[in-house]
């Protein structure tokens, strides 16, 4: 008899690096988002400059989560990428040409023509990856078609009415989160603009929440059971999600700086932990809990081991990049 449960110590610790990976890569794909948008050149400079030293840091986690997926629930690959590969792989391409775009933007030798290409490769690839992701998310809510553990659904199935809102939701999600971090990183008549954009991108988080709320339930049987079988206890995430909603909207609109990020922060925590509790223990749903689709006990705890030892190093990397750049971004001052 075991005197740990591995696979539910190891769902904590990808649940926890998947938590940290959206709630941390979100602000930089929604600012990513809104690029097209901005005041003026200066503007974009600020924008990119308030994430460029900490934005491939956290990427960590997405590796974090995805190695840590492959090593313990080897099921999960097994299904989710013939399931998911064209999101997988448009995820992953939005996410390469924000990532070469941070780089050489600011390296341009082509004047404002080159500008313009590099600005395009950012907002392009920040929307197409915050969107796969939502997709992604969207799919996982649906479940998946599979026999004796194995897909066998078409590669377009993840292609819904269903997850091209939730692509959408996860797109403006994220850009919601891009300007109340710009709020906190900027000033003057950039920090006025994000005061601008945060109440009409709010608005629009709370109608598409709502809609995703109700449509949820209505595409998984599973999810309804579990929502209206323990209303006592599973309705407490979504009243903390609209709290957070109301605090974003009465921070932002009273001047405050530092709290309407972190209520924004909140939105994202209460409505993923509210996805969990709907879920769990499935990990590859409607079929396979986590103990269904973990890998060998053995194998688990070799890699646990050197997780335990990594993880605390990047939660000191992550704390340190963040304090290092913490205060203002200013017009022609910045990481590059």
């Amino acid at each position: 008899m075991e005197m740990f449960d591995l696979s539910l110590i190891w769902a904590l610790i990808i649940g926890f690096g998947i938590m940290m990976y959206v709630l941390m890569d979100g602000f930089d794909l929604g600012l990513g988002i809104l690029f097209p948008f901005a005041p003026d050149e200066d503007a974009r400079d600020v924008m990119m400059n308030s994430v460029a030293p900490v934005w491939d840091g956290n990427e960590t986690w997405l590796v974090l989560g995805g190695a840590g997926l492959l090593a313990a629930f080897p099921l999960v690959y097994s299904v989710f990428l013939p399931a998911l590969y064209i999101g997988v792989f448009l995820m992953l391409a939005g996410l390469v040409f924000r990532g070469v775009a941070f780089e050489l933007r600011f390296k341009s030798t082509r004047g404002r023509r080159g500008r313009r290409l590099w600005n395009l490769a950012f907002s392009g690839g920040s929307a197409v990856a915050a969107f796969a992701q939502g997709a992604v998310v969207g799919t996982y809510i649906q479940g998946f078609a599979t026999e004796n553990r194995v897909y066998v659904g078409g590669p377009f199935d993840w292609l819904t009415p269903f997850t091209l809102l939730t692509g959408v939701g996860i797109m403006i999600g994220y850009a919601l989160l891009g300007t109340t971090w710009l709020i906190l990183k900027s000033e003057g008549y950039i920090q006025q603009w994000a005061y601008r954009l945060t109440t009409p991108l709010l608005l629009a988080v709370l109608v598409i929440f709502g809609i995703i709320s109700i449509w949820t339930p209505l595409v998984n049987v599973m999810v309804w059971e579990r929502w209206f079988g323990h209303i006592h206890v599973i309705w407490v995430l979504p009243a903390l999600t609209l709290l957070s909603m109301f605090t974003v909207y009465w921070a932002s609109r009273r001047g405050h700086e530092v709290l309407p990020f972190i209520a924004t922060l909140g939105i994202f925590l209460f409505t993923y932990l509210g996805l969990v509790v709907s879920k769990w223990p499935w990990i590859v749903p409607p079929n396979y809990t986590i103990w269904d689709a973990a890998s060998a006990p053995e194998s688990q705890l070799f890699l646990l081991i050197g997780v335990l030892f990594v993880l605390p190093f990047v939660l000191f990397y992550t704390f340190w990049s963040y304090w290092v750049f913490r205060g203002k971004v200013r017009v022609g001052e910045g990481y590059h």
